[in-house]
């Protein structure tokens, strides 16, 4: 059973591979044998940070390369050029996982406040979303995807949200004075939201070529965020605490190797509960 796990030869991409989650992926798949390769709008980052896996010990007689490379996952140029840096570098593309994101993060509580509200959201915040979360997700899908399907094999995984299947609950931002100093945006739900629909309909295009395409749905991260709201999250989570970046590990191997070969067109859950209730 455990072989069907082993990711030795294949070769994976990670877009936006230097963030929280985007690091823990690419260790993920290293330890269980892939060639990884760390993309990011942040060139010296992906570098730096491929260098690091590089030197992460790993049990295989041939230990995986990795590869750190800039790109604009909105911008089809760049792209081409990753693609093509891959396929001269390896000579085959395995895994996509699609993790390059817009958060929406504010410079200060003041302007958070205001911001944030959906009555006063900026329209340019709500473009820059779609271009990374949703066209990003297409244009890396179109051209790190078409190797893949014409070779015949393949996994796609884009990451969503939770916020893609249920709405924000606002109430989890307050403060215990009651004030509120961020709100949870529409662009975000929205985007994932749309990353899971893309997510079905590529999967029933490119089936038939043998590639699948799911979603991974992580519920929240723990990355220092305040007390107050670290209590409010655990609150409304059955396991009663907010998800570590490495807990996502074993669904990102799953997706990308064997063990999931009868899986395509899915949304996988991992969330500590939060959409259980």
């Amino acid at each position: 059973m455990g072989s069907s796990f082993d990711l030795s030869g294949r070769v994976a991409i990670v877009t936006g591979g230097v963030g929280l989650l985007g690091k823990q992926h690419g260790i993920a798949l290293r330890e269980a044998g892939a060639h990884v390769v760390v993309a990011d709008v942040d060139a010296k980052k992906a570098c730096d940070f491929a260098e690091e896996l590089a030197g992460r010990s790993v049990d295989a007689k041939e230990p995986p390369k990795t590869l750190g490379l800039g790109v604009d996952v909105t911008d089809k140029a760049s792209l081409e050029r990753l693609r093509d840096a891959i396929l001269e570098t390896f000579g085959r593309l395995d895994v996509l996982v699609n993790n390059a994101a817009i958060n929406d993060m504010f410079e200060s509580p003041q302007a958070g406040a205001e911001l944030s509200k959906f009555e006063n959201y900026p329209l340019e915040l709500w473009k820059r979303s779609l271009d990374v979360n949703v066209t990003g997700v297409f244009l890396c899908s179109q051209i790190l995807g078409t190797p893949m399907a014409k070779a015949g094999r393949g996994s796609i995984i884009n990451v969503a949200s939770t916020y893609g299947l249920v709405g924000p609950d606002q109430s989890i931002y307050k403060k215990p004075d009651g004030t509120q100093s961020f709100y949870k945006s529409a662009s975000y739900p929205a985007t994932k939201g749309a990353v899971l629909s893309f997510t079905r309909f590529l999967a029933t295009y490119w089936g038939k070529d043998g590639v699948r395409v799911n979603s991974l749905c992580p519920g929240g991260i723990e990355n220092g965020q305040d007390e107050y709201f670290l209590e409010n999250y655990s609150r409304k989570t059955p396991l009663g605490r907010m998800g570590h970046a490495d807990e996502m590990s074993g669904a990102i191997v799953f997706l990308a190797s064997d063990a999931s070969s009868y899986m395509t067109g899915s949304a996988l859950v991992v969330d500590g509960g939060w959409t259980a209730w």
